[in-house]
């Protein structure tokens, strides 16, 4: 029995790169010898193990054979004939495909090395194609791996091209597309993710939302990229810049802009009430991939009120306090935090404005601060009672947020 580190960590320690999770291929064993030695079995569909110390995973080494579409369509072999190499070549990527042995010494049988030192994202094999999950990791990698100079490699990108032209990218199940996608928001780069599957077809099948913003023109005095795709690309990268890991910013930086699409021709290049026409979209994509509650609510949030955000000074005070409201930022405050993030990225998300300031956020926690001082407390202590201390309670908030924009107006 021989025991390899495989995968992302042999990847990683060669990129000088921290190790986050360690697996392991075991060679030469069977599940009974695995189980004798105490390891504890979990795999479903082939035989995985957990170490009875450190609970690492151990796989036995396995070749993979088509049966059908999509990523469940396989049918797994795993014997201690297996070969390491064997096992290596069913991975996606060649840097990937290294191991690595007890002695550290690396078995790279597909040039996984090489393509690290040339930056380069390639398979390992043509068995690549059948897997249509593939498309999507590839793309994430992109996004990882893109601030490096990696790049996807021109075989690789016409396998990807040649899934989207069978129909296998239309087997993708909604979880695996959302699973993707949200490690993707999070990555440094995660415009490249929306390139890559652009670049071979694959936006149309999985985002056609997001890949209708292409080509749709913007007012360049606003917009000086004026292409929206290309907006949504550079909100994506300040939103990683504002809130670096963050999938659910990612998300509304994604997904804030898709009301565009839809503006009529003749209206062109102004996008009138984009921001409610962007909701059932939005609604749609985020209920056909099964998104989670809170980032479908805060996207919804983000769609609907960004231009607010951007005109809070031009804005009464009576109107921030039900923006607030709206946002529910008095009981929950992290969804303001987290709307106001959303908004500074989509503001700085343009060309020649990376750097520019959005006082707005400032003025709207200053103003959510104050208005939230005001309790019903005070209220009931001057023998106010029913809807009164409501109307009470408001019109004060609106007094103390009217006061934070004196203030600032006097400070400037």
């Amino acid at each position: 029995m021989q025991i390899y580190l495989v995968g992302g960590a042999v990847r990683d320690q060669l990129l000088g790169k921290p190790v986050a999770d360690r697996d392991y291929v075991v060679v030469g064993a069977t599940p009974e010898e695995m189980r004798r030695l105490g390891y504890r079995p979990v795999g479903k569909d082939f035989p995985v193990f957990l170490h009875p110390h450190s609970g690492e995973e151990y796989a036995l080494a396995r070749t993979e054979r088509k049966t059908g579409h999509g990523y469940r369509g396989f049918a797994f072999h795993t014997d201690a004939s297996v070969t390491l190499e064997q096992d290596l070549e069913r991975r996606d990527l060649t840097i990937n495909a290294m191991a690595a042995d007890a002695q550290g010494a690396i078995v790279d049988p597909y040039g996984g090395g090489r393509d690290l030192a040339d930056r380069v994202l390639r398979h390992v094999s043509p068995a690549f194609v059948e897997d249509p999950v593939r498309v999507l990791r590839v793309a994430r990698f992109a996004a990882r791996y893109a601030s490096l100079g990696f790049r996807i490699a021109d075989e690789t990108l016409a396998l990807m091209r040649s899934m989207v032209a069978d129909g296998e990218v239309d087997h993708l199940v909604p979880e695996r597309v959302w699973a993707e996608t949200r490690r993707a928001l999070a990555e440094p780069t995660p415009s490249a993710f929306l390139r890559a599957l652009r670049a071979c077809g694959a936006l149309r099948v999985v985002f056609p939302e997001v890949d209708a913003l292409y080509g749709v023109p913007q007012r360049a005095e606003f917009h000086p990229e004026i292409d929206t795709g290309v907006h949504v690309e550079l909100v994506l990268g300040m939103a990683a810049r504002l809130a670096p890991g963050d999938d659910l910013i990612g998300w509304c930086a994604l997904t804030h802009d898709l009301g565009k699409a839809l503006t009529p021709r003749h209206e062109l290049p102004r996008h009138l009430r984009h921001e409610h026409n962007g909701v059932e979209p939005l609604r749609a994509l985020c209920a056909r991939l099964k998104v989670p509650a809170e980032h479908a609510a805060l996207a919804e949030l983000v769609c609907r009120h960004h231009l607010e955000a951007h005109r809070a000074f031009e804005l009464r005070a009576s109107t921030v306090l039900e923006l607030l409201e709206k946002l529910d930022a008095f009981r929950r405050p992290e969804r303001l935090q987290g709307f106001l993030l959303a908004c500074e990225a989509d503001k700085r998300g343009r060309l020649g404005h990376a750097d520019s300031p959005y006082p707005q956020a400032d003025y709207l926690r200053a103003a959510r601060a104050a208005a939230g001082t005001i309790s019903a407390a005070t209220f009931v202590a001057q023998g106010l009672s029913g809807t009164a201390i409501g109307a009470a309670m408001r019109e004060a908030r609106v007094k103390a947020i009217e006061g934070v924009k004196r203030d600032l107006k006097a400070a400037e």
